[in-house]
């Protein structure tokens, strides 16, 4: 099983840690998108944290299951009033199964980069698409490794440099793997907290989705489905289960 990073102070202070991901046009978006593929289907949220997504999903009238590796954000996920209705299973995502089926599946926020092996995303998108009703979707948001605007050697990437925030990628290119490290200045005083990733491009998806017998619907820069480009920093997938 997966180690769970996002216990104790991470999950209770997740939404002050990274208030963009909460920015009320942010979710809207994500929502809107999925709950137009849902229609009136069930829908399955892996990782689904403190709720951000599945909460709105909810309240939308759609009914939204969800695996979580970590208790505590799921001890979050029930402060919204709205949570009753969601039936959380803790596991990993991974392999973790859960009765019924979906017409939906969504992995957001890069979630799918917490598996930090090629088996183990893999595995997911096998266990995904055994959760998929025919003609069921899976639905992905992740980045775009950004390496190829880094130079050859180098493996420190900063991606925030805010006053309350410092945020670095540690990044091995060989192995595709990193570590990001954050340093938080909160109320005076100083937290850190680093989590191991696992990048992965999109076409080495496409291929994930195929072995699990789906295939590519398709692909935006984001929830807007603006286009997906050479120059997009991430990407919105959809596959679809034959």
């Amino acid at each position: 099983m997966a180690n769970n990073y996002f216990d104790g102070w991470i999950a209770e202070q997740y939404e002050a840690l990274w208030p963009d991901s909460f920015d009320a046009e942010v979710v809207e978006a994500a929502v809107s998108f999925l709950a137009e593929l849902a229609r009136n289907g069930r829908v399955l949220e892996l990782g689904v944290g403190t709720g951000r997504v599945a909460v709105p999903l909810s309240r939308r009238g759609i009914r939204v299951s969800g695996i979580e590796l970590s208790p505590a954000m799921v001890e979050r996920l029930r402060s919204h009033d709205a949570s009753s209705k969601i039936d959380v299973t803790i596991g990993d995502f991974a392999t973790t199964r859960v009765a019924g089926s979906f017409r939906v599946a969504y992995l957001v926020s890069n979630t799918i980069m917490n598996l930090t092996t090629q088996d183990e995303q893999v595995q997911c998108f096998c266990n995904v698409a055994a959760h998929l009703e025919p003609g069921g979707c899976f639905v992905v948001e992740v980045i775009v490794p950004p390496w190829q605007r880094v130079p050859p050697g180098e493996t420190m990437i900063p991606f925030d440099l805010s006053p309350g925030h410092l945020g670095v990628d540690e990044i091995d290119v060989a192995t595709q793997n990193s570590w990001s490290h954050h340093s938080w200045f909160l109320n005076g005083t100083t937290r850190t907290f680093s989590v191991p990733f696992r990048n992965v491009w999109p076409s080495e998806l496409d291929l994930m989705a195929r072995l699990a017998g789906m295939a590519l619907r398709e692909r935006w820069s984001d929830w807007s489905r603006e286009p997906f480009t050479a120059t997009s920093a991430s990407h919105i997938s959809v596959w679809q289960k034959a």
